[in-house]
C-alpha cells in the first residue's frame, strides 16, 4: 500500500510542477491534460510494482525485464516524448522533428520530472547536468531537437526563468534552430 500512495504522490508532483511550466510557457491546457494516461492500470499498476522514489519506476523496469509494457502504452499515447516523434522503424529509424507545443512540453516535463525525483536538489543547472549525461548517449531524437532542449536549459541556467519560459522566447528559439 505504501509504494501505492508514495507513486500516486510522486506522479501528481510531477504533474504540479510540469503544470505550472506549462501555464508559464504559455499551454495551459496541455499543463492540465499532462501525463493522464499514467493513472491508466498498465501504466499505474507497472509503476507501483517498479516504484523508487528517485527515478522513473519504468527505468527499473527495463533494467529488469528489458522492456516495459507502461513505457509502450505511455509513449504511444503522449506526444510531448520525442519517441512519439520516430518512424520508418523497419528501415532503422528516423527521428522527426517534434512540433512547438510538443518539444515545449517536453522541457517542461523534465523540468517536472527533476522537480519530482531529485526533490530539494533540483535546480536548473542540475537539469541540464542531467540532459548532458542523457543527450551523450546515441539517442533517436532528431539534432534539432537536441539543439533546443540543450539551448533552453542552458538560458535557464543563466537567464531568469521568466523570459525563458514564455511561447514567444521559446518561439524565436526554435524558430531560429530548425531553419538552420
Amino acid at each position: 500500500m505504501n509504494k501505492i500512495v508514495a507513486h500516486f504522490t510522486t506522479v501528481c508532483k510531477h504533474k504540479y510542477y510540469v503544470g505550472k511550466y506549462c501555464f508559464k510557457c504559455g499551454f495551459p491546457l496541455r499543463g492540465l491534460k499532462h501525463d493522464l494516461s499514467k493513472f491508466s492500470p498498465i501504466e499505474f499498476v507497472e509503476s507501483v510494482k517498479y516504484f523508487q522514489g528517485n527515478r522513473s519506476p519504468i527505468e527499473k523496469c527495463k533494467e529488469v525485464n528489458g522492456y516495459s509494457k507502461a513505457w509502450q502504452h505511455h509513449k504511444g499515447r503522449n506526444s510531448h516524448h520525442y519517441e512519439y516523434w520516430v518512424d520508418n522503424l523497419d528501415n532503422g529509424g528516423a527521428a522527426l522533428m517534434m512540433p512547438f507545443k510538443d518539444a515545449c512540453e517536453l522541457i517542461c516535463d523534465y523540468l517536472g520530472a527533476g522537480h519530482a525525483y531529485m526533490k530539494d536538489k533540483f535546480s536548473y543547472a542540475a537539469e541540464l547536468d542531467w540532459w548532458r549525461l542523457k543527450a551523450a548517449k546515441p539517442l533517436l531524437m532528431h539534432p534539432h531537437m537536441k539543439e533546443f532542449i540543450a539551448k533552453i536549459l542552458t538560458d535557464l541556467t543563466i537567464k531568469d526563468d521568466t523570459v525563458v519560459l514564455n511561447k514567444k522566447y521559446l518561439k524565436t528559439v526554435y524558430d531560429n534552430i530548425t531553419r538552420s
